[in-house]
């Protein structure tokens, strides 16, 4: 989830940066404190950042270092304890303003359609890790869609566990993305390591389309595959496309989004991408191990902002490491790693 409201408020403002209208940096500062939420909205929680692929585009193969574990239960219940879904008549709200200001509408699958109706609502529970390895996800699944929220994770169709997978969709889970890089498996275990694979995950998904057929599940089972700047990759995604034509699938060509660390800037036709970062106004990430990160990018926990263990959301939130951290967003600090590591743009550097 994200703050919608935020997002819709400061909407204006982000049109005129667009159009090349200069603003004062101590007004807009205090414009978005002002749109700000004061009860934090919880983009994701990691569950785990244990995964067992060696992704050529993931900052996790080479460069994470933070120990690797898995959430305790009791922390997990104590966070969604602390956050509360949208409304029926905010969400229609942020429905019609997405209509509006980007012409997209609900019913299409696209990039931009994903980030804006999906996205906005669920709880997403990945992060640098794959949610299949967390033997709680399933009971996670059914906190959530008990209290009212839904549910997401992004995961590697490898790691398919039918049996599991069946008991989260019996348990409510609204969305599940599997990562398809190519439909050879040579091709495939190059990019995203030797335990990936197509042909073994394309049996399990067709299966579970089967069986969610069958017995009537609500999941939406989707499918990406990363725009890696490769040759013929939109052929290949054409014949991913062929491939699953007449199955109950979603299915889009992503915006790689770690292209800071290929180093290979080859652009984005993605909204979220595109535009101003507005992560540290409008939602909190929590990590494996208990601590609020910047963000969901934030792979080694460097920027560390509370500890859900010991400190309410609300405290961290509205505390004095957020406060600096999004002056720090206008100030362009020396040092600071949303600017070196992460392809999105900052506030400071707009205006």
């Amino acid at each position: 989830m994200f703050d919608i409201d935020f997002f819709m408020k400061v909407n204006e403002i982000n049109k005129s940066i667009k159009k090349g209208e200069t603003f004062d940096k101590s007004y807009l500062y205090n414009k978005f404190e002002e749109f700000r939420n004061k009860k934090p909205v919880v983009y994701n929680i990691e569950t785990t950042n244990a995964c067992n692929m060696k992704c050529t585009m993931c900052p996790r193969t080479t460069m994470m270092t933070r120990k690797v574990e898995t959430m305790d239960r009791k922390l997990f219940n104590k966070i969604v304890e602390q956050l509360e879904p949208f409304s029926a008549d905010k969400w229609n709200e942020w429905k019609a303003f997405v209509l509006r200001e980007y012409d997209i509408p609900e019913n299409i699958m696209s990039e931009n359609n994903f980030f804006l109706y999906i996205i906005p609502k669920v709880i997403q529970l990945h992060g640098y890790g794959d949610p299949l390895l967390d033997s709680n996800m399933s009971g996670y699944i059914k906190l959530l869609h008990e209290k009212g929220f839904y549910s997401y994770f992004s995961c590697n169709p490898a790691n398919i566990d039918l049996k599991k997978t069946i008991e989260m969709f019996e348990n409510g889970l609204d969305y599940i993305k599997y990562s398809i890089e190519s439909i050879d498996d040579i091709q495939h275990k190059k990019i995203r390591g030797d335990a990936s694979n197509f042909s073994e995950s394309y049996k399990k998904i067709e299966e579970l389309c089967n069986i969610k057929k069958e017995k009537g599940y609500k999941t939406t089972i989707i499918i990406t595959m990363l725009d890696l700047n490769r040759k013929d990759q939109i052929k290949e995604f054409q014949l991913l496309k062929e491939i699953f034509k007449g199955k109950d699938v979603y299915i889009y060509l992503k915006s790689e989004d770690q292209q800071w660390y290929r180093k290979d800037f080859h652009g984005t036709c993605s909204v979220h991408w595109s535009e101003f970062c507005k992560h540290p106004w409008m939602s909190m990430t929590i990590k494996s191990n208990g601590e609020a990160a910047m963000c969901m990018e934030d792979f080694d926990n460097e920027i560390v902002l509370g500890d859900a263990k010991n400190d309410t959301l609300y405290d961290i939130w509205n505390g004095q490491k957020y406060t600096q951290f999004r002056k720090d967003h206008f100030e362009i600090t020396k040092g600071l790693k949303c600017s070196g590591k992460c392809d999105m743009k900052l506030i400071g550097d707009i205006i």
